[in-house]
């Protein structure tokens, strides 16, 4: 990183450091590799302390956990037979439409609260806790050996999932840090997906910065800093999307407050106030 203050060297044009960099100047991220494969039922405040201590770092006051919403996802059970699942005429329909898989598409209409878009290859609803995503972020990549037949749903609910890992993190480390699940998602307008904050416990995910001035003073009138996407699209650099196996990543150096009371809702857009909606 940066030092917090540079000159240029003698000669070459580039900043050399004149002092040493300040700890809150620095952001560092530490991917936790040493956690085995997920099984229903897994412990994973347990996993990410063994995770935290084969990679040789121990927890801050101030640090955020960030972890990969599969890992949450099949530690609580949501792993899907799709040979299990009765299909309704209403998913056969939608199937045809869209070229899916009817037990699929049964899937994400039990945790859809609306469809928002279907045509052929793409299938985009509202789901039952307010995210606009594709396939109510049911997906069967990274799932297991069997993929084609099993299927992982998100968290029941990502905040409180969050909420239970931070207390057993916090009382095993006994330092106030805090957690997050990141997931991906694509965008309106932009190829590709990133990173997102799905659940949050203890950090501040929203930043109102509204009325502070620019640089030349003038007070900024509409812009909150959405924290949480931003954090965990870093954290997304290192877990990777594919055979990376990073489910967890540890950051340092963030000036975010601490907050009891915020979660990843708060940066859903009211649907009165979503124009594309």
């Amino acid at each position: 990183m940066a030092p917090a203050s540079a000159s240029p060297a003698p000669g070459t044009g580039r900043a050399e450091p004149t002092g040493p960099a300040r700890h809150d100047d620095e952001l560092r991220l530490v991917p936790l590799r040493h956690v085995p494969l997920i099984r229903k039922g897994d412990d994973l405040a347990d996993l990410m302390v063994r995770a935290c201590m084969e990679s040789g770092v121990v927890p801050e006051a101030g640090d955020v956990l960030v972890v990969a919403q599969k890992i949450v996802s099949k530690a609580e059970g949501r792993l899907r037979r799709l040979d299990e699942v009765e299909v309704s005429p209403r998913a056969e329909e939608l199937a045809v439409l869209v070229g899916k898989d009817a037990r699929l598409v049964e899937l994400i209409l039990a945790e859809t609260e609306r469809v928002v878009r279907a045509v052929p290859n793409l299938l985009i609803v509202e789901h039952r806790q307010g995210w606009i995503m594709a396939n109510a972020g049911v997906d069967q990549s990274n799932v297991g050996a069997e993929n084609d037949s099993l299927a992982l749903l998100l968290p029941e609910d990502p905040d409180a999932s969050c909420r239970r890992l931070r207390s057993a993190l916090q009382e095993r480390f006994g330092v106030a840090i805090a957690v997050m699940i990141n997931d991906s998602f694509g965008r309106p307008w932009r190829n590709g997906v990133t990173g997102v904050c799905l659940g949050a416990a203890g950090l501040e995910v929203l930043r109102d910065c509204r009325g502070r001035p620019d640089l030349f003073g003038r007070p900024l009138r509409h812009t909150d800093i959405a924290l949480g996407d931003e954090i965990a699209s870093a954290a997304s650099l290192l877990m990777g999307q594919a055979d990376e196996h990073v489910p967890a990543v540890l950051v340092r150096g963030l000036r975010v407050a601490a907050r009891s009371n915020e979660t990843a809702r708060d940066l859903l857009r009211p649907a009165d106030q979503d124009l594309f909606r």
